[in-house]
């Protein structure tokens, strides 16, 4: 079904201005404001907002949708052990 995902086209006007581009531009100004000036929580903030938005980046690498529907299987495979295991045990007596 979905084999034939089509993928949008972001524009580099777009890219520029999304909230991404946005959070890391904020995090280097905070970082290099508290180079530049010698503080400790500009630079502590900086590191904290490129850290999340790197974090951010590779959650939204990740195909999700494909992710639960391994989940489900597992799930559904685990239950049908279960199942058996419990008829053999049944069976048995």
């Amino acid at each position: 079904m979905g084999s034939n995902k089509e993928k949008q086209e972001i524009s580099i006007i777009g890219r520029l201005f999304s909230l991404e581009a946005l959070l890391i531009l904020m995090g280097l100004l905070s970082l290099i404001s508290g180079i530049v000036g010698r503080q400790l929580m500009p630079i502590f903030w900086g590191v904290m907002i490129l850290g999340g938005s790197v974090a951010l980046h590779f959650v939204r690498k990740k195909d999700w949708k494909k992710h639960w529907e391994e989940l489900e299987q597992e799930k559904q495979l685990n239950e049908e052990r279960a199942r058996k295991r419990k008829e053999k045990g049944d069976g048995g007596k």
